[in-house]
Formats: structure tokens, sequence, C-alpha cells
């Protein structure tokens, strides 16, 4: 998957525990490992306004894109 999620960095980089940042933006901590690791289709707009509200950051802070070819083929998708 090119899109990778980086939220471990900044959590390491802000030194502070994943149990307390998902209690400060207000999911549980399966919802937060769950986008930590990559494992979910989407975020709404409101949790990522609090992630980066609570680190100090911007919403390109938390995704990173490693460029594949296959994504220019295929057919397209509607956005959700």
């Amino acid at each position: 998957m090119p899109v990778r999620i980086t939220l471990n960095d900044l959590i390491v980089a802000r030194g502070i525990k994943a149990r307390d940042l998902a209690a400060e933006v207000g999911l549980s901590e399966t919802q937060l490992s769950l986008f930590r690791s990559g494992k979910v289709r989407g975020i709404r707009f409101s949790s990522l306004n609090r992630l980066c509200a609570v680190l100090g950051c911007k919403p390109g802070d938390l995704l990173d894109y490693d460029f594949d070819p296959a994504d220019l083929i295929g057919e397209t998708q509607e956005l959700d």
C-alpha cells in the first residue's frame, strides 16, 4: 500500500503514550491502534482534526505516499 500512516513517528517524537493520545483525542485505544497500523479504510475529518490539534501537526504529517506506477493504471473509483 503506497499510502502509509506515520502516526507512530509523531507519537515517538512527542514522547507520548498511545493510550494517552487516544483519551485526549476521544478515540478508543482500538480505533487509534487500527489507524496506526493502517487497517482502516478511512478516518473522519473530525478525528483527524483532533489528532492534529493534540499533536500540533498537519494532516500531511500523519500520512506519507510511496509512488507506485500501478496507481496510474486501472479503474477509477469515486471518493467516498
